[in-house]
């Protein structure tokens, strides 16, 4: 079949073909910085880390650009409040963003754009919108013209009728019509701008997404993600000015939006206050449970983030890490076995990234390696187990839910025994040999009440924090 995902412009499941055969092309909206990440806002990150990588896992040459928006009105009332420079304050939170993605292992993207260094591509667009039609200046500002854009609605399903009636509008007495949006902000006191043929100022925030994707990935590029908040207005209105400005090829091919994380059934988001910073839950949680949280549901439906979710999470990772754990080194290649396992986990991924579906794969094939590594007695466990775990280490790679590469259990910084710890284990294992099993019971336990999670296999007893 194929791989098949789920295309909000057409609202159906297609068959993915990219533009140019073997690769694909792709640009994410990234964070306007001004403030710390959310939980909501790394869900966004991970999926598409995920997307990406099984895309290049599965042979494609895959092209990631991502923006930052580092000027932007939220970025000049905050840096006004706190009595800062609008650009330090970008380029911190810039950093902190960098900071926490790579926290979350997020890949770094082929190109990371900012708004700033993209003006000159951004005036140059408004230009052929203004000589075109579909703009126009006003009060040293530039206006789209939404009703002279016959397309406008097709990605969010909306008529003008519609949007009219269900979407606030930003009043101002210099365009047009309501629903009409900037594309150039005359230049006010105290805040940044740059020259331009209608006067100093900056531009709008949906330009930058258009003239930037443009410029690095061509028109008709294959995905476009992020959020399902996005769709309208500001993916509505990239595709209008793309299109209006470029000519009539598609903008985008496939449109791909991640749903929300939620908490007591609300967004998350800062309007709401009910913001879990990730890089406060990060002193709590491993990020690979940040990761298997995110994915836990298909990357087009809400998730619920609270503590439930959360223990779910790490019970799964805790298991994957046992398995790994116990199995011990991968064989070079894949076994058989192991192949069924990954054709498993590539027929869920290639329905639309169905993420649960390919963690349930995974689950069976612990299941199966278990039942491996307790065949003590099979000469053939040991070689039949490598191939299988071959397997498993592709796909939680693929997911990027595995353990950092080169490290075992007990290696990892911060993962090292105290002098109390080792003698409570020694003593354990004293007791086990001894077979006083009520001993070496209370001494797991007391272990455990440390963090310590002690493990009993044929081959003696292992250890690992807990998640």
């Amino acid at each position: 079949m194929g791989l098949m995902v789920t295309n909000t412009l057409t609202r159906a499941k297609e068959a993915f073909v990219p533009r140019d055969e073997g690769k694909v092309a792709m640009y994410v909206c990234g964070p306007t910085v001004y403030g710390d990440i959310h939980v909501g806002n790394a869900r966004a990150a991970i999926v598409f880390d995920v997307i990406r990588r099984y895309l290049t896992w599965r042979g494609f040459e895959v092209t990631f650009v991502q923006n930052y928006t580092d000027v932007d009105d939220k970025i000049v009332n905050r840096a006004n409040d706190e009595g800062t420079d609008w650009k330090e304050l970008a380029e911190h939170y810039s950093k902190a963003y960098e900071e926490v993605a790579a926290a979350l292992r997020v890949t770094p993207p082929d190109r990371l754009v900012k708004a700033t260094d993209h003006i000159p591509e951004m005036i140059d667009m408004i230009a052929r919108l203004v000589d075109g039609g579909y703009a126009y200046e006003s009060a040293r500002s530039v206006w789209f013209s939404v009703e002279d854009f016959p397309g406008y609605g097709k990605l969010s399903g909306r008529t003008l009728d519609e949007v009219h009636a269900r979407e606030r509008v930003e009043p101002d007495p210099n365009k047009r019509k309501p629903l009409d949006f900037a594309l150039w902000k005359a230049a006010k006191k105290g805040e940044p701008s740059w020259d331009s043929p209608w006067g100093a100022g900056r531009p709008g925030w949906h330009i930058e997404c258009s003239a930037m994707s443009a410029k690095y990935l061509g028109m008709g590029f294959d995905i476009h993600g992020g959020g399902s908040d996005l769709i309208f207005p500001h993916h509505e209105n990239e595709i209008a000015q793309a299109e209006a400005a470029l000519g009539s090829e598609p903008f985008v091919r496939y449109w791909l939006h991640n749903g929300m994380v939620k908490m007591d059934a609300q967004k998350m988001s800062k309007s709401l206050g009910n913001l879990v910073l990730v890089k406060d839950l990060l002193k709590e949680v491993r990020p690979e449970i940040l990761r298997m949280m995110s994915i836990s549901s298909a990357y087009r439906h809400d998730v619920d983030f609270g503590e439930g979710s959360l223990e779910q999470a790490r019970r799964a990772i805790e298991r994957f890490d046992n398995f790994s754990r116990a199995a011990g080194e991968a064989a070079e290649k894949v076994s058989m076995e192991g192949q069924e396992y990954l054709d498993r986990f590539a027929g869920a991924m290639d329905d639309d990234f169905n993420t649960p579906m390919a963690i349930s794969v995974m689950f069976d094939l612990v299941k199966h390696g278990n039942t491996l590594l307790d065949s003590g007695s099979d000469p053939q466990a040991a070689e039949r187990i490598g191939g299988v775990v071959a397997a498993f280490d592709q796909m939680a790679d693929v997911l990027g839910i595995s353990d950092d590469p080169g490290t075992e259990a007990g290696d990892r910084a911060g993962d090292q025994l105290s002098p109390e710890e080792s003698e409570l284990l020694a003593r354990r294992d004293a007791a086990r040999k001894k077979r006083n099993w009520a001993e070496s019971d209370s001494l797991r336990d007391r272990l455990a009440v440390l963090g310590v999670v002690v493990e009993d296999t044929p081959a003696g007893s292992r250890w690992h924090r807990k998640g």
